[in-house]
């Protein structure tokens, strides 16, 4: 409301009534609180104090500007500084307890910084930040705690700054280990590119943003190149086939819907080769476009390659889907199994091949 954005819940803190007093008053609330009591009513949340007075209740929040409450007639209670660090535009740890009361709030705060552009962390919080992970409570949230946090970042307007924040305060491990030391790392030749591996990462995303299925694929897409041998350096020959199971162990940890675990193995493994569409054989591009059209990743695919390497393959690709689409088994070669799923291969694969030796023909339909 402050900030003049949608309101899009309300949470509510219960005073003056004991927990067994809700729970007559609303049988139907449910409990989601471990270590507080907490409940969902509604779809919104109540909770209780968590000390003896409002003020020191709020000085228990993460950051001070969610430690804000408004009653009934609409008066405001602030942590001291919580309006000063909103015109600031700040992400400030509520109290030195915050962080490591809950280590999850370190995620959070680069959750923040990729949801809300135009904040940064305080040195206070990167400071806090640091402790926290030094001390390895970073381990301690539970994964689908931390897999939301993240779900979160991916949809937020600066996704990479994320990876930024994490990586500015050496909390990238344990949960994103697999970009731990990318900033060290350059994503490749001088020619083809200006900066690290997770620069150009948070990069893409960026360039992703509002499309959060994209902008994990973008996240993973360069995993591989962080276990490149220091000896080959610049370049990272192979990194796509190295990043696949890299992305896959990732989304596991994180405990991630499947489809995103898949769409970022699947971006790891094949964005080289995509990003290579039109020099592809006719076969090639036949399997490729079958199998990101089965997981349904294609279109993502290729807006990964264009926030990626500025190629824009997107109305040849579309051009090729309706033709292997279009083609269609007689009807005695169908329902025979396996063998019908490779005479449709090969058919769709002559359908390209055709396309292509028409298109090297007529240099008004060039590819």
């Amino acid at each position: 409301m402050l900030l003049g954005l949608p309101v899009r819940d309300r949470d509510y803190l219960v005073l003056d009534a004991t927990v067994e007093d809700f729970l007559k008053a609303h049988p139907a609330a449910k409990p989601v609180g471990k270590t507080f009591p907490v409940f969902i009513l509604d779809h919104q949340e109540y909770s209780f104090p968590r000390a003896a007075s409002l003020e020191q209740d709020l000085a228990l929040r993460d950051f001070t500007m969610n430690a804000l409450a408004m009653d009934e007639e609409g008066r405001l209670f602030c942590h001291p500084t919580a309006m000063e660090d909103l015109k600031s535009k700040v992400i400030r740890p509520a109290s030195p307890s915050s962080l490591p009361d809950d280590p999850l709030r370190v995620i959070r705060a680069a959750r923040f910084a990729a949801q809300m552009p135009g904040f940064s962390p305080h040195p206070e919080l990167l400071d806090a930040m640091r402790t926290v992970a030094a001390s390895g409570a970073l381990a301690e949230p539970y994964a689908e705690r931390v897999g939301q946090e993240v779900l979160k970042a991916i949809a937020g307007d600066c996704p990479g700054e994320f990876l930024r924040v994490l990586d500015r305060t050496g909390c990238l491990s344990p949960w994103l280990a697999e970009l731990e030391g990318a900033s060290r790392i350059p994503a490749g030749p001088l020619q083809y590119h200006d900066a690290s591996v997770l620069e150009h990462t948070a990069r893409v995303m960026d360039r992703l943003a509002g499309d959060p299925l994209s902008v994990w694929m973008a996240l993973c897409h360069d995993l591989g190149k962080v276990t490149t041998p220091a000896d080959m350096l610049p370049r990272h020959i192979d990194h796509d086939v190295r990043g696949e199971a890299s992305a896959l162990e990732l989304g596991q940890r994180l405990r991630l819907p499947t489809r995103l675990i898949r769409a970022g193995s699947d971006a790891s493994r094949w964005h080289m080769i995509a990003g290579n569409y039109p020099n592809l054989r006719a076969s090639t591009r036949v399997d490729l476009l079958t199998r990101l059209t089965s997981r349904g990743v294609l279109r993502e695919m290729f807006r990964l390659e264009l926030a990626d390497k500025d190629r824009d393959h997107s109305a040849l690709v579309q051009r090729e889907l309706e033709t292997i689409l279009a083609v269609r088994l007689a009807p005695e070669d169908r329902d025979l199994g396996p063998l019908s799923a490779e005479k449709l291969r090969g058919q769709r694969i002559k359908s390209i091949a055709k396309a292509l030796q028409h298109n090297d023909s007529d240099p008004k339909h060039p590819q």
